[in-house]
């Protein structure tokens, strides 16, 4: 069996060729040729029995922190090879699963458990579970930020409990669908929690939310994505289970607070649905009030309401994006919460990053706030940070997205005004524009929406003079043929 070697190497390159030096940077080594320990990383190299048509192939692995390591991890491997002995389908078998371990990032298998599996004359492959799949795979992911947060929240809340111990290629859509099942029969045990007369009882499940359907149609599609990577990178062969189990995942969509509605949630308190928007008249009446109450805030609120941003957006508006005199902004920049800290970045999809034209009214409030903001910069003088936002607090710090939302339901309260959420502006917008005869393409690029059908499928329902228009278009017509007749 070949001993293998150990050694080191870098990333510098030759400055006249450009070519990368690989091992033989004259930096590695010490003057007595012994290895330099500031410069370079640790590497081993180990030849593997050849594949089963025959054509070479070397392990290689780099990147290693320390020899140690390194002459563990290559020992590793020759122990694995030394359980074949000279069994010539064993060792190609072996070197197949070391080959795979290094293909997908993984660690080698125990020698112990693999020479258990030898005597039983079963397969070599030290498959992960899915737990341990997934683990790695977000670990490898290249995704937004905030899609990477999402996905972890999705696969250790709910994947790893239902579905962890499953061996990767074993996972069947049976497995899918009791998943389901459970999580349908859990949610019925909190809703019974939460309607229990006794506080105690109540308080067990304070924190806790039913699985909607939302959710469970983003967890099919984070396993459906993670088993479509599998299955691309040769570690199953197969179908994809989660591509045969549907979910549930219909969209909760906006309802307008109708003269009627208002009326009975201030008798009841009942609100009609998880999705509210306000009337122009009330959408008006509440920035009426916000203007005599919370100057510092409404000029946000009023771009909100009258162009559809989203929160992170309006408070992430860079100050060079507001071109005031051209009557247009750009939204090119958000700020995001991810965990307990916000970043800044960019928006998540090409037809985020837009022009938005601003009206009349809108360059009047927003020309006032800069004034209002040249102000406080004046009396914070040299303390005053260079955050390059558009929207500041007093003191010209950022504003964070969640202490938006808390002032903007404060206001919204104290105004007593049906309750709606900050994200529902964004819905009062794009309602009021189609309702006002706007194009549903313009109304779709304001937005930022990938395509006219999400607009469409969200908003449609609620445009009810366009519905009423058609009503009376098809009345006349008919009135028309048969006074003719």
């Amino acid at each position: 069996m070949a001993e293998g070697s150990i050694f080191k190497r870098c990333g510098c390159r030759d400055p006249q060729t450009d070519k990368p030096y690989g091992t033989h940077c004259p930096q590695l080594r010490r003057p007595n040729r012994s290895w330099n320990p500031q410069h370079g990383h640790w590497a081993y190299q180990l030849e593997l029995p050849p594949t089963a048509d025959g054509q070479r192939r070397l392990l290689r692995r780099a990147g290693i922190a320390t020899r140690q390591q390194a002459v563990a991890e290559r020992d590793h491997a020759r122990a694995l090879l030394g359980l074949a002995g000279r069994d010539r389908r064993r060792q190609i078998e072996i070197g197949d699963v070391i080959q795979n371990a290094v293909r997908h990032r993984l660690p080698f298998p125990d020698v112990d458990r693999v020479r258990q599996r030898l005597r039983g004359d079963g397969p070599l492959g030290d498959m992960p579970t899915v737990g341990e799949y997934l683990t790695t795979w977000l670990e490898h992911l290249a995704a937004d930020i905030n899609t990477i947060h999402g996905y972890e929240s999705i696969v250790r809340v709910h994947l790893i409990p239902y579905l962890g111990d499953v061996p990767l290629d074993k996972l069947r859509t049976s497995h899918l669908r009791a998943m389901f099942v459970a999580m349908e029969r859990r949610n019925a045990e909190i809703r019974e929690l939460k309607a229990s007369p006794d506080p105690a009882i109540r308080r067990t499940v304070a924190r806790i939310r039913p699985t909607g359907p939302v959710t469970r149609h983003h967890i099919r599609a984070v396993l459906r994505k993670a088993i479509n990577d599998a299955l691309a990178d040769e570690l199953i062969v197969g179908s994809n289970p989660a591509m045969l189990v549907k979910t549930p995942a219909d969209r909760a969509l906006p309802i307008v607070w109708e003269a009627e509605r208002v009326e009975r949630w201030q008798i009841t308190g009942e609100v009609p649905g998880p999705v509210m928007v306000w009337t122009a008249e009330q959408v008006a009446t509440f920035l009426d009030y916000v203007a005599d109450h919370d100057a510092v805030i409404h000029p946000m609120l009023h771009l909100m309401a009258y162009r559809g941003l989203r929160r992170g957006e309006t408070v992430g508006l860079r100050d060079t994006e507001a071109r005031l005199a051209k009557r247009e902004l750009t939204v090119n920049n958000q700020i995001a919460i991810m965990g307990h800290r916000t970043i800044q970045k960019a928006p998540k999809s090409r037809a985020g990053n837009r022009d938005i034209a601003l009206d009349a009214d809108t360059v009047r409030v927003l020309t006032a706030y800069k004034a209002r903001r040249a102000t406080w910069r004046l009396a914070v003088g040299e303390a005053w940070p260079d955050t390059g936002l558009f929207f500041v607090r007093p003191d010209g710090q950022p504003w964070h997205p969640n202490a938006f939302s808390a002032r903007f339901r404060l206001l919204a309260r104290k105004a007593g005004m049906p309750p709606v959420r900050l994200h529902d502006l964004r819905h009062s917008a794009a309602t009021i524009a189609l309702d006002a005869g706007i194009d549903i393409k313009v109304v779709s690029e304001q937005l930022g929406h990938s395509t006219t059908t999400l607009t469409r499928d969200t908003y449609q329902s609620v445009t009810k003079q366009m519905h009423q228009d058609a009503a009376d278009a098809v009345a006349a017509r008919i009135a028309g043929r048969t006074a003719s007749s």
